[in-house]
Parts: structure tokens; sequence; C-alpha cells
């Protein structure tokens, strides 16, 4: 037995595959913790079991048996600049509330450019991780010179520059998977917007309690009018828009760049939303169906909803915008959900990169 300090961003499951041991195991050694969704603390002491591990199967890429947060965003890009510095630039365009950086994954050297983001909204985690497997089976396929399924990702980086922020929201996903301790330093107003409750899986908003998709300058007032009017774990559009930093990383990105489109990925609900008040050019259509056919996911011309980032790309600049909701049920959704979305986006978003 070993006894281990919780960090920053851990949980249970993240744990468990650290020391290569199941999740029940952790549970059976550490009789405080309930089940396995129980929040860990930083500065907590749990007992890690030994000599388990080889029950322990190799990871698949397609597969999700942990929690997706910005501390495991930082070892993916330790791992890029690493191995693909050759191929993968990394910008920090912004920082969250709470100083916690926001990052652009840049690939490609073509002239148009592309952008793709997610982790737009705390439970939505499930995206940031799907764009960063994405990201990692991209390079690699680059440099070998081999086809991503059919696509010669070589070839089509010839003409195209691909941007990617995988996790607008790292302070409001770390909330969802670890929850608020005192020592947290927004843990009274949290609380006070989450009207004392502990529990966070249905929180979306950033750490201010803003929801970074409504905070758009695209019929901004008629959503933030139907919306809650104070700070909220979801769709408060905040006191104006573009208040939160999170969403000015991607607006000042936005406008520094000439993106000939945007996919802008969340969950749920397995539909292609493409139009905003008939705004939209008419390509859209024929470009939305090229992603239906590969993803199966249902092509709706709108939510009903404003200020959302793809609303305000495609008011601002007259081109095609796409919001991809992932997958299906609850927020944040299952770990077994990520096979059906890696099964229905990874085409899709290879296909986005030659619309």
């Amino acid at each position: 037995m070993q006894k281990y300090v919780v960090k920053e961003g851990d949980t249970i499951h993240k744990v468990a595959h650290l020391y290569q041991v199941r999740a029940i195991d952790i549970l059976v050694n550490n009789h405080q913790l309930q089940n396995e969704h129980q929040y860990i603390y930083p500065g907590e002491q749990i007992i890690i079991p030994e000599g388990l591990n080889s029950s322990i199967k190799k990871d698949s890429p397609y597969e999700c048996n942990r929690e997706y947060g910005p501390s495991d965003l930082e070892e993916d890009l330790t791992f890029l600049r690493k191995y693909y510095s050759s191929l993968v630039t990394v910008q920090k365009i912004g920082h969250s509330v709470m100083g916690k950086p926001i990052y652009a994954f840049v690939i490609g050297n073509g002239k148009k450019e592309v952008f793709y983001s997610g982790g737009w909204h705390s439970n939505e985690w499930m995206t940031s991780k799907f764009l960063m497997i994405f990201l990692k089976q991209l390079v690699q396929h680059y440099q070998s010179n081999l086809p991503f399924f059919h696509y010669q990702v070589s070839k089509i980086f010839e003409d195209v520059k691909l941007y990617i922020v995988p996790m607008v929201n790292p302070d409001g996903v770390e909330l969802v998977q670890q929850g608020i301790y005192e020592e947290h330093p927004f843990f009274h107003s949290v609380l006070n917007i989450n009207k004392g409750a502990r529990r966070f899986e249905h929180w979306s908003s950033n750490i201010r309690g803003v929801d970074l998709n409504h905070q758009w300058p695209a019929g901004w007032d008629i959503e933030a009018k139907e919306s809650p009017q104070v700070p909220w774990p979801r769709h408060y559009s905040g006191r104006a828009p573009l208040t939160e930093p999170e969403v000015k990383a991607v607006y000042y990105l936005t406008k520094k760049h000439n993106f000939a489109y945007v996919l802008a990925f969340h969950s749920q609900g397995q539909v292609i939303y493409w139009g905003y008040r008939n705004l939209e050019p008419t390509k859209s259509k024929e470009m939305v169906e090229a992603l239906s056919l590969v993803s199966s996911y249902e092509p709706i011309r709108t939510a009903d909803s404003d200020g959302g980032y793809k609303d305000w790309f495609i008011q601002e600049t007259g081109r095609p915008g796409f919001t991809v909701e992932v997958g299906v049920g609850t927020n944040p959704l299952p770990f077994t959900a990520f096979s059906e979305i890696w099964a229905n986006n990874s085409l899709l978003a290879l296909e986005g990169l030659i619309l």
C-alpha cells in the first residue's frame, strides 16, 4: 500500500489510471469514498493498493475510461511538443477567469484557414477529448504520410491550415470533474450560484456563472431577456456580450484570422446546426449535407436561439458556421458514449477540412 496526495484536477478514475488499478480497488481501500464519482479534493490522502496492475488492459484511444480536463490537455500539449513540434504549433490565445491558459493548436501550411473549437460548456468536456484524440491521430498520419481513413492528410494540409481550441472553458470543466472545496478561490460565489448544492454535473457555465455560448453579439439582448438575470449554472448571458475572458480569447483569434468556416463542437443531440436568421451563405446547405453523410448526424438549419459563437460568426463574416452536437443523453455523457462520438465524428472532422 502507498499513500497518494490528491492534486488539482484529480478524480478517482484519473488516480486509478495513474497507478494502473481499478476504481473499485481504490474504493475498497478507502472507506471514506462511497462511489467512483465522488469528488476528491486537493490535499486529501488516498491509499493506493499494490500488485493489481496486471489485470488492467492497455488503453484504446477510441475509448474513455476517465475524465478529460485541463491537466490532461497539458499532458497532451507536452506530448505534441516533444514528438510533433515540426507539424503542430501551440498558441496561448488567452486565459480563463482563474488564469488557466486557453490554447490553440495549429497544423497545416495552406492558405485556407479552418477553425474547430470545443469544451465551451463545463459538462461537455468529451468534445475536448474528441478534438485532442483527433489532433493526435491527425499528426501521426501526417508525419507518416499515410491516409487517415481514406483522407490524404499530407495533401490536404498543402491547402489548409487548421486551428483547434479544444477547451474554451477549463475552469468550468475542472469544476464539473472535481467539485468545489474551501481553498478554491471561487468557493463562496460558486456555492451561492449553485444554491449550496455540492454536485456540478448540471453546470455548463464558466466559473463566474456565465454561459460562454450565450455571450456573442448576435441577438444577445434577445437571448439575455429570456435567460436567467443573474449568474447561474447555465444559460446566463452575462451583463453584456463579450465580457468573459474565455470568450474574448476566441473573439480575438477569430478577428485576427480569415477563417473560411468554423465548426463548434457541443453535446448533445447528434445534430448539426448550420444557419442563423437566414444570414448563412447558400453553400452552407451543401456543406452540411456533406458533413451529415459522413456522420449520420441530422442537419438542422437553426437552433431557435441567439447569442452563440456560430451565430455571431455567420452574422459577422457572412461565411458558413456549424454547431456539431455530439452524443445523446444527459451531460456529462457517460464514458461509454465516447466510442459513438469517435465513430460518428472522426470522418466529420476530416470532411470538415475539405468542404
